[in-house]
Order: C-alpha cells, then structure tokens, then sequence
C-alpha cells in the first residue's frame, strides 16, 4: 500500500480515501478560464463514471499543493514545472480534507490518461462543466471555483512605505532594507498568502507580487529567477504605483489588486482605480510567520 492510501472513518459518517488528506489540481487554460481539464472516472473506482479533477490521497509530510500536482502528474500527464500555481481551496471535514489547487497551463501540457483510475481526461469548456455527471462534492464545490478560476490576484508593494514601518535601522541603508523585504517577498510567493488577506474566496492565492522603489533602493534588482517583479519610480514613488495598480486592475475577468501602504492618501488613490489598501502591519506579521 503506497504512504497514504486507505480510508478514513470521518466522524462526518462518510468515509474518505486519504489518512493524511486528499488533493487534486483544477488545471486552466488562461485567467479568465475557458476550458478546464476535468478526469472522467473508471467505472470501477469511488464514485465512478462521474468526471472531477485529477487528484487523491497525499503521502505523510506532503503538503496540499505538491501532493495535487503529484497526482495530476501521475493520472493526467500534467508536469508541474508545466503549470502556475494560482489559489487553493480546501473542504474540511472533522478528521479530514480535500484541497483542490488551481493552476494555469504556463508550458507544453498535453491532458491524457496516464493510469487505470482514469476512462478519460478531457479538457472540458468552463460553461458545459454542469452538463457533465459530476463528481458530488466537485459539483458542490463549483459555484466557489467558478469565480475562483476568473479572477487575477496581484499585490503591489510600496517598498519605501513598508521598509520604514519597521524600526530595525533601514534608514542607514535603505537599499539593502529593501534587498531583505524582496528576498522575504520571494518565500512569500511561493508560499501564498491567506485568502482573507486579499478578500478573495478559498484558502490560499498565489498573487502576483510587484515591489514598487525609489531613492536610494532604486537599485535593488529581481531575483534572476524569483517570482516577485520589482519596478523602480523614476522620480514619484507614490504616482507609479498608482499607475501600476490602475494598469492591473483592469484587464480580462476579475482583477483584486491589493496595495500595501500606510500612507492614506495614496490609498485613497489607489481605491480610485478598482484597488484596495492593505497596511504594512498585515503584510508585516506575514512575513515575521515565514521566519518562525
């Protein structure tokens, strides 16, 4: 028996396939979503002949994301290192989970049957889901990941407004200050933030990170390699990051923009254009949670 697999007798009076839990991946096309891959069941397994996503138990010690990811590798031919990591949601039950993890395609991925569990894979159009024999907690799950699956999520940092919210001597060096909030913004981007932090619906959301500069920390850099975009002011700190918030939240389907900065009247600004303010502190005893 592989690490994981067995049932669980759930004090909800069911039982679930999972000791540690359950995962699967709800793959996208884009952002909005126009078609997603959805798994049509053997005949022979739970619930058989309804479709769903690819997904199953996870192993001792795999967190919710990896163990999605795994399985829609092993079921559905989807390499993760293929796939973008956008929110998760998760069903609770008292001695038991399932977190279904969305994700947009982001390299070559070709949906197939890849093992016995599956009758077919399909990418299946966001509107004909309902038509399908669904899977019945994915069919109650849908309304939520209907929306889910539309929305853009990006987090604008005013880097000089945040550095200077922590008294731990940034002003002898604003630069490498804002080096240190960049690297932390880095391990929060892959790790997600809570979704009530960005008023969005689920558990977590992978946003996209922006640290806005200026002054002296003009000549922090990104992270060759790092998922967080770092964009210098070349003269307003406070104008640019109205632009870039005005510039990302408008767009295709739904766009939740949150800025991060104390200063009230830029917030004022930047609810102007379709964002909203976070300040400092949130984002703040975030971070300090990562360290711990």
């Amino acid at each position: 028996m592989v690490d994981g697999e067995e049932w669980v007798e759930c004090r909800c009076g069911m039982r679930h396939w999972g000791a540690y839990g359950a995962a699967g991946l709800l793959l996208l096309d884009s952002v909005p979503a126009r078609q997603v891959v959805l798994q049509h069941r053997a005949s022979w397994t739970h619930f058989g002949d309804s479709w769903g996503i690819p997904g199953g138990a996870r192993h001792a010690g795999e967190d919710a994301t990896a163990g999605a990811l795994r399985e829609a590798e092993e079921e559905a031919g989807i390499a993760a290192e293929h796939v973008q990591v956008l929110a998760s949601r998760v069903l609770q039950h008292p001695d038991w989970s399932y977190t279904t993890v969305l994700a947009r395609v982001a390299g070559p991925v070709r949906p197939r049957v890849t093992d016995k569990e599956s009758a077919q894979i399909e990418w299946v159009g966001i509107d004909q889901v309902t038509d399908l024999p669904l899977l019945p907690a994915f069919a109650d799950a849908w309304p939520e990941l209907t929306p889910m699956a539309a929305t853009t999520a990006v987090l604008v940092v005013d880097a000089a407004n945040v550095v200077g919210s922590r008294p731990d001597g940034w002003w002898r060096d604003r630069a490498g200050a804002t080096e240190r909030l960049l690297h932390q913004l880095e391990d929060l981007a892959r790790r997600g933030v809570p979704a009530e932090l960005l008023g969005l619906p689920g558990d977590r959301w992978w946003p996209h990170v922006v640290l806005v500069t200026e002054g002296q920390a003009r000549t922090v850099t990104a992270v060759e390699g790092g998922r967080v975009e770092v964009v210098a002011a070349e003269r307003d700190g406070d104008s640019r990051i109205v632009a870039e918030a005005a510039e990302r939240a408008h767009g295709p389907g739904t766009r939740a923009v949150a800025v991060v900065t104390a200063d009230r009247e830029l917030g004022r600004r930047v609810e102007d254009t379709g964002a909203h303010r976070l300040g400092p502190r949130l984002l703040l005893d975030l971070l300090d949670t990562l360290t711990d």
